[in-house]
């Protein structure tokens, strides 16, 4: 364990000490290498590869990746296959660039797609038009692979996609709607990936960051059948007013994809996904298990609400708070003292004001809020964790708050309701203390974790 850098400034007593302990556990659960040991091994000049079996490629192995694990991921094929890895290009988040092996690891832009992107993308591309017929492509795949692996479709600027993708971000348009204008506006998105290769075997492995583990949105699916259209993609422009104000150049290609004249991408059923295996060898349930299992070992009841939170992060906060407090005063609840609550998925938040924040951090804001003026809840301790080690528009993971958070803010003249509705998290916990630091990317990505704990007698928490 040591993800969280700031352990000791948290670790306030044995209470904090269990939940921390809970988060480690979750991350180290969905670490790239940890997880691919399970799921790939070399047998002589063979590959196994868990849910598909044994492959023997005359050609060699190559790899291609791209998210926020996808180094990890490269180090964990490497380490499995040795020499059967002919070569490979990644594209990771800045500061992960180097090589593995015969893998090159490149950096490309994060959240938003820009030149390394680019760059690292045709870098990419490149490869796999050299993998040849006889060869095993494996694809390594995970959140934040939509920024950092594209390449526009012909007479579109990377520039001009994400002008458009960054208005629909901005008025609210949800991740299913985004990709299928993604999917639309990318020459290798959506399935298109699979247009660059010959290789007869590809397997995808899949670290998910979707809610609901779609494989057509993990990073914009690229080598997973697209069930949306052209059609689709002009619908939700117009249904958020993007349409009249989107480039010229996406105006166009749409407008030819309505007519036919631009192709489509691959759907259900295409011969290209016969040579394709796609496996998601982790998500937030994963995650989420692990967390529960640790707590559970030190004598508290554990319930895992669900992995597919979703919904404005301060409203989702009054639902967890309302669970806390009725384990908490003996009402109907789904578990009782010492208690363990446990969910994840991802959230979302309407920005408003200016501050520095993120989904985990306004969660965690809210949640606090809700529990001091209920009183109710008594002692307890609650974290909310982005995966990926980065929340929002802030250098944290998320944060920590407990029974005294609000009342130690007041002491110090701050006014919590404020800060949450200047979405400035950040902030807060920056003065109140509680931010979680990870120190940036943890090198995975399954969307966010929240536990809170309220102790009983048979938990080590009795140590509060």
């Amino acid at each position: 364990m040591g993800f969280i850098r700031n352990r000791s400034v948290l670790e306030k007593t044995g209470l904090h000490s269990d939940l921390l302990d809970a988060l480690e556990a979750a991350l180290e659960a969905v670490e790239p290498r940890r997880l691919l040991a399970r799921w790939l091994r070399r047998r002589g000049g063979c590959v196994e590869v868990r849910r598909v079996g044994e492959l023997c490629p005359r050609g060699g192995v190559y790899v291609a990746g791209f998210g926020k694990a996808s180094r990890g991921m490269a180090e964990a094929v490497v380490d499995a296959l040795g020499d059967l890895v002919e070569a490979g290009v990644v594209v990771a988040p800045r500061g992960m660039a180097g090589r593995v092996g015969p893998v090159e690891v490149l950096e490309g832009d994060h959240p938003m797609p820009g030149p390394r992107t680019l760059e690292a993308s045709r870098r990419l591309l490149e490869l796999l038009e050299n993998v040849p017929g006889d060869g095993l492509l494996l694809v390594l795949v995970s959140g934040g692979g939509s920024a950092l692996f594209e390449v526009p479709a012909d007479a579109i600027s990377l520039e001009d996609e994400a002008a458009v993708v960054r208005e629909l971000l901005r008025r609210g348009a949800d991740i299913y709607e985004l990709n299928a204008v993604r999917k639309h506006l990318s020459a290798v998105k959506g399935g298109q990936l699979l247009r660059y290769t010959r290789a007869s075997r590809v397997v995808s492995l899949i670290i998910s960051d979707v809610v609901g583990d779609r494989l057509d949105t993990i990073a914009s699916g690229p080598t997973a059948p697209d069930e949306t259209s052209f059609r689709d993609a002009y619908e939700v422009l117009a249904r958020y007013g993007v349409w009249d104000e989107a480039p010229g150049p996406v105006r166009r290609w749409i407008e030819a994809g309505l007519r036919g004249e631009a192709p489509e991408t691959p759907k259900p059923g295409d011969p290209v996904f016969e040579r394709v295996h796609n496996i998601v060898v982790a998500g937030n349930r994963d995650a989420l298990q692990a967390a529960a299992g640790l707590l559970s070992s030190r004598g508290y009841h554990t319930v895992i609400l669900t992995d597919r939170m979703r919904g404005e992060a301060r409203e989702a906060a009054k639902l967890l708070a309302g669970v806390v407090e009725s384990v908490a005063s003996g009402g109907p609840s789904p578990v009782e003292p010492p208690a363990a609550v446990i969910a994840g998925g991802e959230t979302t938040v309407t920005v408003r004001g200016r501050g520095r924040g993120g989904r985990n951090q306004e969660l965690c804001l809210s949640l606090a809020l809700e529990l001091h003026r209920g009183r109710a809840a008594g002692r307890y301790v609650a974290a909310c964790l982005g995966t990926d080690g980065v929340d929002g528009n802030s250098p944290a993971a998320g944060a920590l708050v407990d029974w005294e958070t609000v009342d130690r803010a007041l002491g110090l003249g701050l006014d919590p309701r404020r800060a949450l509705e200047e979405n400035d998290s950040y902030g807060f916990f920056s003065r109140v203390g509680g931010v979680v630091d990870t120190g940036g990317f943890t090198g995975t990505n399954v969307n966010d974790v929240f536990v809170a704990l309220v102790p009983g007698e048979c938990a080590s928490s009795a140590r509060v």
